[in-house]
């Protein structure tokens, strides 16, 4: 995991890079402070996922599963089928995109999980998506 900062707004993202059997997963995460609400313990949090396929064979992403935790600790598993709606094919050398959200009731969280993958052969595997941090900028330094 590490920080990076988008030369255009100057917003810190937290990003995840992650390889499994050739499928590189990466996640940038960026605190949304104008659906957030912290005196009510609502933070907003949204996430860009990358997901290429840099191995030799073609693979469909079938399911996905989230770990969410708190700076309480409190854990949250979400699982399902695809991911915002689709289940997508990728042959080698291709990639599928998406931006999802995650609200929390704390200032700082993670996140980490794996995508269920099917091979064009029939082989199912998962791929890894290693923790990456949910913070409001200032909280963790």
């Amino acid at each position: 995991m590490y920080r990076t900062r988008c030369l255009a707004t100057g917003k810190i993202t937290v990003v995840s890079n992650t390889v499994t059997r050739g499928i590189r997963v990466v996640v940038e995460s960026i605190y949304v402070p104008e659906r957030s609400e912290p005196r009510e313990s609502y933070f907003f949090f949204a996430y860009t996922v990358t997901i290429t396929n840099e191995g030799s064979e073609t693979a469909q992403l079938m399911s996905r599963e989230w770990i969410i935790t708190d700076s309480d600790g409190n854990t949250e598993r979400v699982s399902g089928p695809g991911v915002v709606g689709e289940q997508p094919v990728m042959k080698p050398g291709q990639g599928f995109e998406y931006t999802s959200f995650c609200p929390l009731r704390t200032s700082f969280g993670s996140m980490q999980g794996a995508y269920t993958m099917r091979t064009e052969s029939g082989e199912i595997f998962e791929a890894r998506i290693d923790p990456f941090t949910l913070a409001v900028p200032g909280v963790v330094n």
